[in-house]
């Protein structure tokens, strides 16, 4: 049986079932965002760095 993970959005904090790791800023830390908070990092952003994909459900 494969259990459920949490994580929270680093924006919104909210506790969706996939999240994005990017870069938003030049300090090159990483940052977990949900797709409602992704465009507004991605829009005109040259900062903005996509660094993989995390899903509460592992395979």
């Amino acid at each position: 049986m494969r259990s459920t993970r949490q994580k929270q959005c680093d924006r919104c904090s909210d506790s969706p079932s996939v999240l994005y790791r990017v870069q938003m800023d030049e300090s090159g830390q990483w940052f977990f965002v949900c797709d409602r908070c992704l465009p507004t990092l991605k829009d005109n952003n040259s900062a903005y760095r996509y660094g993989g994909t995390w899903k509460a459900k592992k395979r």
